[in-house]
């Protein structure tokens, strides 16, 4: 693919977990660039020293390669723009902040904390929205230089002068912000440590960033980071921000809403191309009615204008559901791998079982397959094929654990002993002609031997169970239920 001049980026935090509102975002860059022949660029922004973690960053990494959303340049591909970690660029950021300094775009503040709370609780106390005085802004070179040998610590802040800013975003149309709204931004903590409005600048303008794709509630960011392009002489790239993604009460989605990264849901047995393809609809649409993509069609289609204004509720149903669809679609060999690598995973069989079951195995899942919409599912559809049956449905056990049924399960071990093979449809047919001869419907007889069989009263079909599961354990399990019945009546 020939690249062209469209460079976008995803910036994750090693802070957490990738959340899926990262997700979505790393998608849609990731589409724009694809569809576009551009590159995709994955930063890692890890000023936040106390809080991010090599497992988070490790854990991005891997979410991302599970997700499909390769990157042409960032960790582990290189680059001709990295290094690719903030906390590797404090040279870089120097330099630009001296260059600011220089010019007279901006100025150290030598306001301790205590100042800045007591102007911004008196400027309240008149009704006023607080915005910094611009007191330090006044103090000549030499005032400054004399506070610094004394030895105060000092920020360094953005002079922004009156007027206003305007920008085209690509979602959301014109914006304008009045430059009263925004104080005189710190580049620079008075410990030494850059700002986020300050370190995204200078990443995304050395990396040549031709368009920031990010989430709406980056939108207040953008004027002051307009504001530091221009002062420091760099191209100002095309914003596009997106719809925040809410739970299903409309609250930005969390954790009290179900799973909201993108390693749990993995956990919970979901997988990558249904995440893809669901996450590529909040917030985009191609004809408001088509929801299944592929990869290749996402890439063929996404488009920015197709982007909507409004934030897009996650829903959990409608994700189980394209799981389905996702899953009902898939081979039986790939189905079996996913499978046996979820039991093998969670301890559920060992290394050793898979050897010496694989045909059981394969067997059983691809009868169970069918009820799945999620892989993580796979655990409670094969407990009474992996396990002998104690415990039954409550409601059932009512039902069918009575006197009358002891003829009836008498007859199915009485026939079920005198049957050779186990073939489901000449068995269900022979079990059919002992409901007529005994004057039942045939439901009667095959409602309590599926409890007594699964311990459950909805399953695959009953007699491709039984041949799965063999004479002997079927026999073992009906006699189980009767003798139960008849001490229990007796």
């Amino acid at each position: 693919m020939i690249k062209n001049n469209i460079r976008v980026r995803f910036a994750p935090s090693p802070t957490g977990f990738l959340h899926v509102g990262g997700a979505r975002t790393a998608l849609f860059n990731w589409l724009f660039a694809r569809h576009s022949g551009g590159t995709f660029i994955l930063r890692i922004e890890d000023t936040d020293r106390e809080r991010s973690k090599p497992e988070y960053e490790e854990a991005i990494l891997r979410d991302m390669r599970w997700l499909g959303l390769d990157w042409d340049e960032g960790p582990e591909a290189g680059g001709e723009k990295g290094p690719y970690f903030q906390t590797q660029r404090g040279s870089l950021y120097k330099k630009e902040l001296e260059k600011l300094i220089f010019t007279g775009n901006a100025y150290p503040c030598f306001c301790s904390q205590e100042e800045l709370a007591a102007d911004r609780e008196a400027q309240i106390a008149v009704g006023k929205i607080y915005r910094y005085s611009g007191k330090c802004a006044q103090l000549t070179a030499d005032e400054a230089e004399e506070k610094s040998r004394k030895g105060e610590l000092s920020a360094i802040r953005l002079r922004v002068k009156e007027g206003f800013t305007t920008f085209t975003d690509i979602v959301r149309g014109q914006v304008t912000v009045n430059h009263e709204e925004i104080d005189d931004l710190i580049l620079v903590r008075r410990d030494g440590e850059p700002t986020y409005n300050f370190v995204a600048v200078v990443d995304d303008a050395l990396m040549e960033i031709s368009h920031v794709i990010r989430g709406d509630d980056h939108l207040p960011n953008t004027p002051k980071q307009i504001l530091v392009y221009n002062a420091l002489g760099f191209k100002i790239p095309q914003f596009a921000h997106i719809p925040l993604i809410l739970g299903p009460d409309r609250s930005p989605l969390s954790k009290r809403h179900g799973a909201s990264s993108v390693s749990e849901f993995k956990r919970q047995g979901y997988l990558p191309e249904t995440m893809v393809n669901y996450l590529a609809l909040l917030g985009w649409s191609f004809d408001g009615k088509t929801e299944i993509f592929s990869q290749e069609e996402l890439i063929q289609k996404f488009s920015l204008e197709r982007v909507v204004k409004s934030a897009a509720a996650f829903d959990y149903e409608k994700l189980q559901w394209l799981n389905g669809h996702y899953l009902r679609a898939m081979d039986d060999e790939k189905m079996f791998q996913l499978c046996r690598d979820y039991l093998l995973e969670n301890k559920i069989i060992s290394q050793k079982y898979v050897q010496s079951e694989d045909i059981y195995l394969r067997r059983v899942v691809a009868l169970v397959r069918g009820n799945l919409k999620l892989i993580s599912q796979i655990d409670e559809q094969l407990t009474y094929f992996l396990n002998d049956v104690y415990a039954y449905d409550p409601q059932a056990l009512i039902k069918f654990k009575t006197a009358e049924n002891i003829s009836v399960f008498e007859r199915v071990i009485k026939v079920l002993n005198e049957t050779d093979s186990l073939a489901p449809i000449p068995l269900e047919e022979r079990f059919r002609k002992e409901a007529v001869s005994m004057e039942r419907k045939f439901s009667e007889l095959v409602h309590p031997m599926r409890l007594a069989i699964t311990g459950r009263t909805n399953s695959p079909n009953l007699f491709e169970i039984m041949e799965v599961i063999g004479k002997d354990r079927c026999l073992d399990r009906l006699q189980r239920f009767l003798n139960s019945i008849q001490k229990t009546k007796g």
